[in-house]
């Protein structure tokens, strides 16, 4: 196969997916063939639900090496998910479903019949009962990778908090020198090899203006030190700027990405500059994993509304590669 197919998790089972995918497979055609993993009972009600006339394509995981795939059809592999009248047994069916669209994914990826993979939003707080921080972490593991990074790219500006989804009274514990280097290490190895240049990257402090009151600074005695010693590494990173202002037009632009101290330090202002114009990536994977840069958003479900932009992104990004 010329094109080494892109797997797809289809996620949450209520979520705007369905809805955006659609949309997603009339913008174009891909060169690379598209596999979904999910309910085929799921995906025939989604596709009469938005009047979708192609045909589907049941793939047998344990024959898909002999099948010539392509995107004439929408190429599906089948997990069984049911709707059950008792919420708490529906509850944990879901999360269970989920985990097994996951785990088809991994089995495929490991045994080296793909390298990219998208996974659908999923609601975190209901799939991972609190063993991860997010689902960076949860594909992570299931391939024993611990140096990784979350990165949400944009070809203009990209951004990579140091801390994943952690509340905020937890982060400063969180953040070392060690855990600083690391990161600004992946990142400068995954933009060297799958974007072909040497990444101009900006850090953040986590004070206000990189400042604070009291006797211990992490600007100056965590993040200032980290940055000193991947200078002298010859990476090409800066800092620590006061995080109101590195967003600024004329500052931002002297910047391919901004490594921020946690969430939402960097995540507010890059969804308001770029919205759905970006992609999660998890760096450090031996694979390539994107997923669309939201949530599963239930409360848009079947309004036909949803932008697809993010998800024909993440597409995009996989077919080239």
């Amino acid at each position: 196969m010329k094109n080494k197919p892109i797997i797809l998790v289809t996620g949450e089972p209520k979520s705007i997916f369905f809805e955006i995918f659609f949309k997603t497979i009339k913008f174009k055609k891909y060169k690379s063939p598209l596999i979904l993993i999910c309910c085929k009972k799921l995906m025939l009600q989604q596709m009469k639900k938005y009047k979708i006339k192609k045909n589907l394509k049941l793939i047998d995981i344990n024959k898909i090496r002999n099948i010539n795939i392509n995107n004439d059809s929408i190429n599906l592999i089948d997990v069984e998910h049911k709707v059950l009248a008792n919420q708490r047994l529906q509850f944990e069916f879901t999360r269970k479903y989920i985990d097994k669209t996951f785990k088809v994914a991994f089995k495929l990826i490991k045994s080296g019949f793909t390298k990219k993979f998208i996974n659908a939003p999923i609601n975190k707080k209901n799939f991972l009962n609190k063993k991860f921080n997010g689902i960076t972490e949860y594909i992570s593991e299931n391939f024993k990778k611990k140096k990784i990074g979350m990165l949400i790219y944009n070809n203009k500006l990209s951004v990579c908090p140091l801390t994943t989804h952690l509340p905020i009274k937890l982060v400063a514990k969180k953040i070392t020198k060690k855990l600083i280097e690391e990161k600004i290490e992946i990142i400068n190895s995954f933009f060297k090899k799958n974007f072909k240049i040497k990444p101009k990257i900006a850090v953040t402090g986590l004070n206000p203006h990189c400042e604070t009151i009291l006797k211990f600074s992490e600007d100056e005695k965590i993040i200032k030190k980290a940055i000193k010693n991947k200078i002298k590494k010859k990476i090409n990173v800066k800092g620590p700027y006061p995080a109101d202002t590195i967003f600024l037009k004329k500052n931002r632009s002297k910047f391919n990405i901004i490594l921020g101290m946690y969430h939402d330090q960097v995540l507010g202002p890059f969804k308001t500059l770029f919205e759905y114009d970006a992609i999660n990536i998890t760096m450090g994977l031996p694979f390539l994993r994107a997923t669309p840069d939201h949530g599963p958003n239930q409360k848009m479900v079947g309004k036909n509304k949803s932008n697809p932009q993010s998800l024909i992104k993440a597409i995009e990004f996989l077919d080239n590669k």
